[in-house]
This record gives structure tokens, C-alpha cells and sequence, in this order.
């Protein structure tokens, strides 16, 4: 049995899959903790994972950044304010990881993590794995998340350029934290100006891909060290819906699913608004996730038509939605086409166009809405695409293809290939 480590940081989107990762190692027989922020440690410990804290707290993060994440697809104001709140976090990093790497054999970083990762194994002489949800190794025929999507394919050569481009300028805002806070409490050297990709030495990096194939076929660049598995799906064991839920479900037809997540705006009413405006224009009838604060609904709402929740998984929810309207996270694009319902995508930041276009390509989508013009003209107008027979028989397809899929066995199975679980 083996001592593993999963550092993760960010939402529920981006912890849920690394739990589920864990619970897969826990049923393979290894010890398992989790280090991420505290508020995820229920959900740890119901996966049957041990719990160990990260300042990562970023449900607060987005709430002081709204101003930012307004402006959530302008790369150098995103890239300023992770440097900014990067540097806060991480000073306690050091600490936090090494005793969450106590004993362990070996390391499993994710996402803004992933460095700290190679840091703690650096330091320990301990194995690391990436664990990603979005491509981010360079190659020549994925276009760079990060950059708007291209309807046509780039030649190969700039594909490759934009992606070294783009590691460089992440470098640079994630760099302070780094040569200044991390690496030097744990007595290592300073990367040098180009970080860690300047380094001409050392194996290359092995990668395990949470996300499905057939959703994103894996680069003809990449060697046997890059995994991709399939999605990572976590079981909810110990949620129980309410009853008004349950209720308002059995009472009519499938609901339009509206909820942007862990998104928080400062549009919030306006996105609302839409919302309501939308579900009356198509005279369908809505549940509506306020999540982290991506809407901000008025009261006394008809509960005939419209049922206003917090969050429910939505590995349980959204098999009873017709489609779904959302931001186009990982997760939540997975859970959707998982589901076999059409998406309609409203991208805030990030890699949220990335998967809103590969949503489109496969058909389970329509055109990605823009945030700063949505209205409730425009959002029923998506919502009557994205209910065409063509389109709600795609995404019935596609979601059943999916379910086939066992990522976390495939993940755990390749982790065992590489003589590491």
C-alpha cells in the first residue's frame, strides 16, 4: 500500500474531481490525503480521504477580485491578480505541504498547485504527478486554452509558439510566489527567469488528464508520460434532495437548469434578471443555482415556475434537467454532456471558452453567449437551439458514450503502469 499526497486549490469544479481521484486510489488499497482548503474537508473525508489544510481559499479570493473577474477575459489583469493574491497564499505553503506530505510515496499536484507539488518533491525526493482537467502541455494541434478560440486551426509552429508564450507570461505572474515564498523555505534554488521550463535537464513530466478523449482527442505530440483518462467523476453518497425540490421536479415537465457556479460577479442582478426573462419568453419552467453569488434573485418568485437552490451535485441533478445554462467550467461542461442535455454557455474567464467551443464543435451546444451583452432576448433565443431535436439528440449521444467511460479506474490503472499505485 502506498502513501499518496493530491494537492489541490480553487472551486468545487476543481477539488470534486481530485476527491474523486482519491477515492478511486483509497478502493485500490493506498492511503490518501487530500490538501486543499478547509472547506472542502467534508467533502474529503465523505470520499474516505484524509484531510490536510491549504490557505487556498478561494471562494474569498473571488469575492475580493469581482472587479477582475468582471473583466475575466483580459489576460494581463487575470495574470496581475494571481500574482498579487498568489504571493498572500502561498506563505504558508511550505509548512502546510510538508507536513501533508509526511510519510507519503507520492505526490499528485493540480492546477495553481502543481508547482508546489514539484517543489515538496524536489525537496522530500519524492515522485509527482500532474493531475490537470484542461490541456496544457505544448503541441501543435490543440489551440492554447487560454486564448480565444479560433474557428480555424493555427500552423503547428505558432500553436506551439502561443504555448510557450503563454507558459512564460503564467511564469511570470506565479514566479514571486515562487523563487521569493516557496522554493526558498523549503532550502531550494530560485528557478531562473524563464522558470521551469528554462531547466534543459531532468525526465519529462508525467501527466494524467481528467477529461474524456472523445470530448478532446489527446495531442499527437505527446508521449507515454501524457495520460488522458477520462473524467473523473465523484459519487455523491450522502446528499438527500429536499422535498421542495423533489416536489417541483415531479410536478411538470424537465427545467431549464440556469446557475453559473462558483462565478461571482458584479452583474449578478442583471445575470438574474436574464434569467427570469428567459425562462418567461420560452415559457419553460427553471431551476435556478444562486452557487457563490453568479445571481442574485428577488423574492417572491412563482414557485410553479421558477425552484431557486444553493447547489445540488450535479451528477444527481442535471439527468433531470431538458439543458443546461452555465459558465462552460470543466466540471460543469463535464456533468452536462455526461448527462446527455444540451448546454447553453456563458463563459465568465479562464478555460470556460475553451470548453464552450468544444461543446459547439460536438454539437451539444450553440454559439457561447457574451456575459456583458447577455439578456433575456438573447438567452431564449439559445435556449430554443439548444432544444432542437437535432441537438438534444447529440448531446443524448454523446453523454451516452460517456457514461462508458471509467476515468478514475483509467487514471488509477495508468498510475500503476507507471510503477507509481
Amino acid at each position: 500500500m502506498s502513501a499518496i499526497t493530491i494537492f489541490a486549490a480553487g472551486t468545487q469544479g476543481d477539488i470534486r474531481p481530485m476527491a474523486a481521484l482519491g477515492a478511486g486510489l483509497v478502493e485500490a488499497g493506498h492511503r490518501v490525503v487530500l490538501c486543499t482548503s478547509t472547506e472542502f474537508a467534508p467533502m474529503a473525508r465523505n470520499a474516505g480521504l484524509q484531510f490536510a489544510p491549504l490557505s487556498a481559499d478561494f471562494r474569498q479570493l473571488m469575492g475580493r477580485e469581482r472587479d477582475t473577474l468582471d473583466r475575466g477575459l483580459n489576460l494581463l489583469r487575470v495574470y496581475a491578480m494571481v500574482k498579487r493574491r498568489l504571493m498572500e497564499m502561498a506563505a504558508l505553503w511550505p509548512q502546510e505541504g510538508l507536513r501533508a506530505c509526511e510519510g507519503a510515496d507520492l505526490l499528485i499536484g493540480a492546477g495553481n498547485t502543481t508547482l508546489l507539488t514539484y517543489a515538496l518533491g524536489e525537496a522530500r525526493r519524492l515522485p509527482v504527478v500532474q493531475a490537470q482537467l484542461q490541456p496544457m502541455t505544448p503541441c501543435r494541434d490543440i489551440p492554447p486554452m487560454l486564448l480565444p478560440p479560433s474557428r480555424w486551426p493555427l500552423p503547428g509552429a505558432v500553436n506551439l509558439g502561443l504555448y510557450r508564450l503563454l507558459r512564460l507570461l503564467s511564469w511570470r505572474a506565479m514566479g514571486p510566489a515562487y523563487n521569493e515564498v516557496v522554493r526558498p523555505a523549503l532550502g531550494l534554488p530560485p528557478y531562473p527567469w524563464g522558470g521551469p521550463d528554462a531547466l534543459k535537464s531532468g525526465a519529462p513530466r508525467r501527466t494524467l488528464y481528467g477529461y474524456s478523449p472523445q470530448v478532446l482527442p489527446r495531442s499527437a505530440d505527446w508521449g507515454p508520460e501524457i495520460s488522458v483518462t477520462g473524467y473523473w467523476v465523484l459519487p455523491e453518497q450522502r446528499w438527500e434532495p429536499p422535498q421542495a425540490l423533489q416536489d417541483f421536479l415531479a410536478a411538470g415537465e424537465a427545467p431549464v437548469y440556469i446557475g453559473f457556479g462558483s462565478m461571482a460577479g458584479g452583474d449578478a442582478q442583471r445575470l438574474a434578471a436574464a434569467a427570469l426573462e428567459a425562462l418567461q419568453r420560452s415559457g419553460r419552467r427553471g431551476v435556478l443555482s444562486t452557487g457563490w453569488g453568479g445571481m442574485a434573485l428577488p423574492a417572491g418568485l412563482d414557485a410553479s415556475q421558477v425552484h431557486v437552490i444553493g447547489h445540488a451535485p450535479h451528477e444527481w441533478l442535471f439527468p433531470r434537467m431538458a439543458l443546461a445554462v452555465h459558465h462552460g467550467g470543466a466540471g460543469t461542461s463535464a456533468a452536462a454532456m455526461r448527462a446527455g442535455i444540451p448546454s447553453v454557455v456563458v463563459p465568465f474567464f479562464g478555460d470556460q471558452p475553451f470548453w464552450a467551443e468544444r461543446l459547439r464543435r460536438l454539437g451539444a451546444a450553440p454559439e457561447p453567449l457574451r456575459r456583458k451583452k447577455l439578456d433575456g432576448l438573447s438567452l431564449a433565443a439559445a435556449i430554443a437551439r439548444a432544444s432542437t431535436p437535432a441537438m438534444r439528440k447529440r448531446a443524448a449521444t454523446l453523454g451516452e458514450s460517456l457514461r462508458t467511460e471509467d476515468g478514475v479506474a483509467c487514471a488509477v490503472a495508468q498510475l500503476r503502469s507507471w510503477g507509481l499505485a
